[in-house]
């Protein structure tokens, strides 16, 4: 009898304890209210030719060795506006950048030795703020993507190239046509007219 009483008062306990859960129907308001910001990235007026998934290293000079940079989606962006084109990474969580560089003539990819997922170049980069001459290697998860990484860079490298050569002729063109017409003979005329001589026609 003892035991079925004291059954019965922990039946009543549980009952209470899972009656704190209960909806009570009443509304908290936050204490904080949160505007929305807008978060800008720098990326706005850009279109991405290319969004991988990367890991990026730098190579150490003083040390001699390579060091890891981040892992992040890579993308190389085109400017709507100036048509530059820049590749730009940032590390996957902290979004802080681990390159930000124009993609030039002058770069030149090459395979890193030993693996075929990776590939090695020399970039000016702008990532700490200040520029830096760099030496980055970068490695993917596949061979098809660095190969399209690698197809994508030096494509556009060679469109910047073919785009400097057209706008260096122009402005030969133009130095050409400004120094003709500087160079070029003027002619000086007076504000007295010219003195006609008088000249009779004699009838026969």
């Amino acid at each position: 009898m003892a035991s079925n009483d004291h059954d019965h008062k922990e039946e009543e306990a549980g009952e209470t304890v899972t009656g704190e859960d209960e909806d009570t129907g009443a509304q908290i308001t936050p204490i904080v209210r949160l505007e929305e910001v807008a978060v800008t990235t720098g990326e706005e007026g850009e279109d991405a030719l290319l969004d991988l998934k990367a890991k990026l290293y730098r190579f150490d000079k003083e040390g001699n060795q390579w060091k890891e940079r981040g892992t992040g989606n890579v993308k190389i962006l085109k400017h709507r506006e100036t048509g530059k084109v820049r590749l730009v990474m940032r590390q996957a969580k902290t979004l802080k950048i681990c390159a930000n560089h124009l993609v030039l003539p002058s770069i030149k990819l090459q395979e890193h030795a030993g693996n075929d997922k990776s590939c090695v170049w020399h970039a000016t980069d702008y990532s700490d703020g200040e520029l830096k001459d760099e030496t980055f290697c970068i490695r993917f998860g596949s061979v098809d993507n660095c190969k399209l990484f690698m197809e994508t860079v030096e494509k556009q490298a060679e469109a910047a190239g073919k785009k400097e050569e057209k706008e260096s002729k122009d402005a030969d063109d133009a130095a050409g046509q400004l120094e003709k017409l500087s160079v070029g003979e003027t002619k000086v005329t007076s504000d007295k007219p010219e003195e006609k001589e008088n000249t009779e026609v004699k009838a026969e």
